[in-house]
């Protein structure tokens, strides 16, 4: 579906969600992502408005997952539910998310893409930011963890945003 020589996002099969409810439940990912039961897995994998996708490096491992929400929304407002790389420190994140954004604002008619991370996730916000997400607000307390209360930042890129800054960079190379 979307690949690069390092990368391929390819539709979650079935049997994909072993994996990908390993990498959600794993010690370095659930403080910072909310966790789905296998039921909510396979029903996203059906969902015409939910894109649900597993991404494996070159030699075909599976490294994370990714799930976008909204794309039947009236408003052409996309979440970025959730982007998972279990493989860490390698540029995977950073290198997902320029094509992730690539191809939601090239195949759809998306004007927002939205996102919410938890406060504490400082390595997601550099990612993020660097990709030309711009902070919109915190949802205070938000998201109750065991005895304690995260919050949330909403981040999101628009549809001309992202084009000035496609422009800048093609015109820069």
């Amino acid at each position: 579906m979307i690949h690069t020589d390092l990368l391929r996002l390819q539709r979650t099969t079935p049997e994909d969600l072993e994996f990908v409810l390993t990498a959600e439940r794993h010690e370095e990912n659930r403080p910072y992502i909310g966790q789905w039961s296998l039921e909510e897995h396979t029903a996203a994998l059906t969902d015409e408005d939910v894109l649900h996708l597993l991404l494996t490096d070159a030699a075909g491992h599976s490294i994370g997952y990714v799930i976008v929400t909204g794309l039947r929304d009236p408003n052409s407002s996309v979440c970025l539910k959730r982007i998972v790389v279990h493989a860490k420190e390698r540029g995977y994140g950073t290198l997902l998310l320029g094509l992730l954004t690539d191809y939601i604002f090239t195949y759809t008619q998306t004007h927002r893409l939205w996102l919410d991370v938890r406060e504490n996730n400082d390595r997601a916000k550099h990612v993020y930011t660097g990709a030309g997400f711009i902070l919109e607000g915190t949802l205070r307390d938000s998201i109750r963890l065991g005895e304690t209360f995260v919050s949330m930042q909403v981040m999101s890129i628009l549809r001309p945003e992202y084009e000035r800054r496609k422009n800048s960079i093609a015109g820069a190379g």
